[in-house]
Formats: C-alpha cells, structure tokens, sequence
C-alpha cells in the first residue's frame, strides 16, 4: 500500500516476499517514515534483490561501475592550459611623423570645413523634409503652423528647463 503511495509503478512489480521491508508495509503507512528506516533492513532487502538478479549481475554491476567512472572521470578531469598570448597591437599611421604645426593646423582647417560642408548640407536635408511633412499634413487637413508654433514653444521651454537645471516636463498631448 505505501509502495503504490511513494510510486504508483511498484504497486504492479512483484517482489519476493522475504524483502525485509514487505512484514512492516503496513507500519509504515501508519508511522512517520524516517521511523521506520533501519540500515539492517536495506541491507538484506539488497542482498535478497542480488541473489534473485540472475547469472548476468556481474556483467551489469561491472557496465555500471565502468560506465559511472567515466562519467566522473569526464566532470573530475583537470584541464591545464598555457596563457594565452598577449595581442598584437598594429598602429594604424595616417600622418607622418615630422608633420610640422602648419601642417596640422592646415588639416585640422580642411576638416573643419568638410565638417560644415556636410552641416549645411544635412541641414538642407532637414529643411526639405520638413517642408515635405508640412504638405503632407496640409493635405490631410491638419494645421500645420499651430503644430509648428506647439513645438517651438515645447522647445524654447525644454531649453529653458535645462538652462536652469530642472528636467523638462513635457506637455500633455493635446486631442
């Protein structure tokens, strides 16, 4: 009864009945389980299993030690490996070494061009796009002016709020 209890699978499996632990089945279910436990008992029950297990138990007790031993022997194993080589480090040279101050400032002047060029330029983008978004929403009958003056005002007082270090709250969206 107890064995169909902790595992519903014994109830079915037929057990000799000189199992050590088959007499006290029914105090078991009756008493607290720890109990009831006595090494004496696992002890012959084991040996009563060992003699009814056939001639093949020696084969089955030796692949089970071999097969356990390699599992241990896989997690145990100790792997030992050398430090990794520090990595070699390639600098990449753009300018020659005994580039003079004019020449740097010369650079440095190109570069702030090209960097302006390329301002303007994407400031027109910007520019273009907007005006694209404003047709848009003019033809879908939006007023686009009041949402353009909604957003200069949001702005101004953002940059306001940061100027005098508190966050921006920003407004509610408006239905």
């Amino acid at each position: 009864m107890l064995r169909a209890m902790l595992h519903p699978a014994a109830a079915q499996v037929k057990l000799p009945r000189d199992l050590a632990f088959g007499a006290r089945l029914s105090h078991l279910a009756a008493m607290a389980f720890w109990r009831n436990i006595h090494p004496g008992d696992a002890i012959a029950d084991f040996v009563a299993v060992w003699r009814s297990a056939g001639r093949l138990r020696w084969r089955f007790l030796a692949a089970a030690i071999a097969v356990t031993a390699a599992l241990f022997s896989l997690i145990v194993r100790d792997e030992h490996r050398i430090e990794p080589r520090p990595p070699h480090i390639d600098y990449i040279t753009s300018w020659h070494a005994g580039r003079s101050e004019a020449e740097i400032r010369a650079s440095n002047a190109r570069n702030q061009q090209r960097k302006e060029a390329l301002a303007a330029e994407q400031a027109r983008a910007d520019e273009e796009l907007r005006n694209i978004y404003k047709a848009i929403g003019r033809a879908s009958g939006m007023d686009v002016d009041a949402i353009e003056r909604e957003a200069k005002a949001d702005q101004a007082a953002s940059a306001a709020a940061a100027a005098h270090g508190a966050a921006a709250i920003p407004a509610p969206p408006h239905p």
